[in-house]
């Protein structure tokens, strides 16, 4: 059923108003006519009733149709107005229009089918502006939402920005107070290991079994604690960017037979063999020999720290592109897929607890991975629990010294399960990480 349409006719003439109610009723149009004879009364009634169309007569006594167009806007009474105007009358018609009148009409062209069509062309022009201004009144909140996003959002970024920079001021600090403190403890240390060393020669003077025990127990815990303490002091400085390598030409197998040399105390305290093998034809690189050194006998301080029984072997070999590799390999406690990820990090052990059963800062790997960075080179691990480790270390031949070292990036498992340091991102071929090095395989 055709929805009954609420018409409003303001016009003066009466017979004009027959006109219109006779073309609509002819026309078929279900409607609900009102009829007033001027501008203050269609303003009046315009304001308690709510009209699908109001068709305007124009001129209009007293006060005209523009003035209560003009009237409706001011306020905000949107309803469709059809201006119904004598002939000759354009110009006025088109003042009406531009002042808010949705169509018109020639009194002289009324009939039932203009008139109708007239009607309804009003009301989707009116529905359509409606739609329009709605859209529009939408996209003005949404843009307005927006505005306050990214209003929010850029406090969020200031937020953030200064956090960061919070954050890089307490790690500045935290690394200047490491690198202080380090620095202050090793004089006295040193004073401690130098006392307790001149205690111990028998020149100044013979000690008792239980003196001369108390005094090792000095010296061997000074050296203890002054390995701890240049650990933090390497670390700062790798922190902070100050730490500079050396390279000079030397024989890397020197070198490695020295580090081992001197960690060879160490595992026969625990009955463990300490086995080291040397595999290359021309030992010569270009590198820094006390941080190739203090590499590897911090592999072999973790090697030995957690392997309570077997063998720990190391071994040097060339590689293709003028590189080297340095392997330390042990039948250790092993470590767990888990905890992969996160032995590089700095003081970070696989126990967390103060209780743990192996001691240390938990800086020598994540010293060892900042190094090899610096030095162009790869690290790889394999591990299994309760069988051992694998650490190889490629190193190019000749390093190359950048000014600058960008930013690592995380820590990585390649297509196989082998774990390595994605600072150096790389993948070692098949057949390389399947290559035996002279030992039994575990993994």
């Amino acid at each position: 059923m055709e929805e009954t349409l609420k018409i409003l006719v303001v016009d003066n003439d009466e017979v004009d108003r027959i006109a219109i109610r006779s073309a609509l009723t002819k026309a078929g149009v279900q409607i609900e006519l009102s009829e007033v004879g001027d501008g203050n009364d269609a303003f009046s009634a315009l304001n308690t009733t709510a009209y699908h169309c109001v068709f305007l007569a124009y001129p209009l006594p007293g006060n005209d149709g523009l003035t209560l167009i003009q009237q409706l806007r001011s306020v905000e009474i949107k309803v469709p107005l059809v201006v119904l105007t004598d002939r000759g009358d354009e110009e006025n018609t088109l003042q009406l229009l531009k002042a808010g009148a949705t169509d018109y009409l020639s009194k002289s062209r009324i009939s039932p089918e203009t008139l109708a069509q007239v009607l309804r062309s009003a009301i989707r022009i009116y529905q359509a502006e409606m739609q329009a201004a709605l859209a529009t009144q939408q996209l003005r909140e949404s843009n307005e939402q927006l505005i306050q996003k990214n209003q929010e959002w850029e406090k969020q970024q200031q937020h953030i920005q200064m956090q960061n920079f919070k954050l890089m001021e307490a790690s500045r600090l935290k690394s200047l107070f490491l690198a202080t403190m380090s620095h202050e403890l090793r004089t006295p240390m040193n004073a401690i290991i130098g006392f307790s060393q001149i205690l111990l020669r028998p020149k100044f003077g013979q000690l008792t079994h239980q003196q001369r025990d108390m005094v090792e127990r000095i010296l061997n815990n000074g050296k203890h604690l002054l390995m701890l303490l240049n650990e933090v002091l390497d670390f700062s400085k790798l922190d902070s960017g100050r730490l500079d390598l050396k390279p000079e030409i030397f024989d890397v197998s020197k070198v490695i037979n020295l580090g081992v040399g001197e960690m060879q105390s160490l595992a026969k305290a625990k009955n463990l063999s300490l086995l080291v093998q040397t595999d290359i034809q021309n030992p010569l690189v270009f590198n820094d020999p006390v941080r190739i050194k203090q590499i590897l006998i911090n592999l072999l301080s973790n090697a030995i720290k957690f392997t309570e029984s077997g063998e720990i072997w190391v071994e040097v070999k060339e590689l293709p592109a003028n590189k080297i590799v340095v392997i330390v390999r042990d039948t250790g406690i092993g470590i767990a897929p888990k905890d992969f990820k996160n032995i590089f990090e700095a003081f970070r052990q696989a126990d967390q607890t103060i209780t743990r059963k192996y001691p240390g800062t938990g800086l020598g790997l994540a010293i060892i991975d900042s190094l090899v960075q610096m030095m162009g080179g790869k690290i790889f691990l394999e591990s299994k629990l309760g069988i051992g480790s694998i650490f190889k270390i490629e190193l190019p031949r000749q390093i190359t010294l950048s000014d600058e070292v960008d930013d690592p990036p995380p820590l990585q498992l390649d297509e196989k399960g082998v774990f390595y340091s994605a600072k150096n991102s790389h993948h070692s071929s098949s057949e390389a990480r399947q290559q035996q090095i002279g030992y039994p395989r575990f993994l």
